[in-house]
């Protein structure tokens, strides 16, 4: 649940990324978490003389319109043919990078340059990167909650992800500000992103008028409950707006996590191969194409989809070695093993959005 998460994750085990967020079947780099892990007990403090960001200085985006960054790259075999046209807008909160059990910080500092260097070279790369051929792409560094904080609750975890959040809404209110003009908005996100993502929908969103401006919402990678938004509605089909998509990636047939088979309520799953809640399994054929370790190759048919209760089943990853691939938890690919399938559909909504207007 994106409020309730910690409450969810604690008890169990997870396989979480904690080097990149790059996909190959081959040479995915996971490693299995064990709670003892993360229920450390930072000493980090939270002063007031840390570094809080000021987004009028591009130093504090990880990715704008106005500096050369990731987020503008294209793969190889997308370059031909490439013509960039900024119809809209993407606002994307990257997931967690600060990942290192061993760092006893609760926050990521805002000009920590490894830690920034990591997102940039991961999520930016290989996430927001999807939206770059009708979007401006604007995304926001800010203090991120180290990853424990997923796994206990106290009232250091809940000050770390108030501290990102009070960030994020920061950038979303400077960004309102000095560059919207009333333009279309998605708000895209994973993981952590999707957390602070949700608050932000609901404060600025629900039933407010920009809702009016909202394409859609893509909150990947925590669930998010049916009853979560009360007007917000989730997307019935390739080409509704003012909605939102959701799910969480894992192999086929494969157990779903205890965290996931004790969840009470309904998560909102949409299928990306066909972007409606049906759940017939959808043919790898309709898979466009994934973005994996090699960011210039597009891998056609990499992964087939089915919906499976609270989940998104996804088959392994169509390239060679995939018989060595046991991995089951595909978290870290909930994005980039369907780069084309989002690409073009973003592209899709926003044109319908516009045709909505006239």
């Amino acid at each position: 649940m994106i409020t309730n998460v910690v409450l969810i994750m604690k008890k169990y085990k997870i396989s979480l990324v904690l080097n990149c967020f790059l996909c190959s079947a081959v040479i995915l780099i996971y490693c299995s978490c064990s709670k003892k892990n993360y229920t450390q007990q930072g000493i980090y403090q939270f002063k007031s003389e840390v570094v809080i960001p000021e987004y009028s200085n591009l130093y504090y985006w990880a990715a704008h319109p106005w500096k050369k960054d990731l987020s503008d790259s294209v793969p190889a075999d997308l370059q031909v043919g490439y013509r960039p046209d900024s119809l809209a807008d993407v606002f994307f909160i990257h997931p967690t990078t600060l990942t290192d059990y061993n760092d006893i910080r609760w926050n990521a500092a805002i000009n920590d340059e490894a830690i920034n260097s990591k997102t940039d070279y991961s999520t930016i790369l290989y996430q927001a990167s999807v939206f770059n051929e009708k979007c401006r792409v604007f995304a926001p560094r800010y203090r991120q909650a180290h990853i424990r904080c997923f796994f206990q609750t106290s009232p250091d975890t809940d000050t770390a992800f108030e501290i990102a959040y009070t960030d994020v809404k920061a950038a979303f209110e400077f960004y309102l500000k000095n560059y919207n003009n009333n333009r279309p908005i998605i708000i895209a996100s994973h993981s952590q992103g999707t957390k602070h993502a949700g608050r932000l929908l609901k404060e600025f969103f629900e039933n407010k008028a920009l809702q009016k401006q909202l394409v859609c919402a893509y909150i990947i990678g925590l669930p998010v409950p049916e009853d979560y938004f009360s007007s917000l509605k989730a997307c019935s089909d390739s080409l509704t707006t003012g909605c939102f998509v959701s799910w969480r990636t894992y192999r086929k047939d494969s157990e779903a996590p205890q965290f996931i088979a004790d969840e009470k309520f309904k998560a909102v799953v949409i299928n990306p191969l066909t972007w409606t809640n049906e759940t017939s399994l959808v043919s790898a054929s309709l898979n466009k194409g994934g973005v994996l370790k090699n960011f210039n190759h597009v891998v056609p048919k990499v992964v087939s989809a089915q919906i499976h209760n609270n989940i998104l089943w996804s088959s392994k990853p169509n390239v060679p070695g995939k018989i060595f691939y046991t991995q089951k938890n595909f978290h870290i690919g909930d994005i980039n093993l369907f780069y084309i399938n989002i690409r073009e559909n973003a592209e899709a909504r926003i044109k319908a959005f516009l045709k909505n207007q006239l």
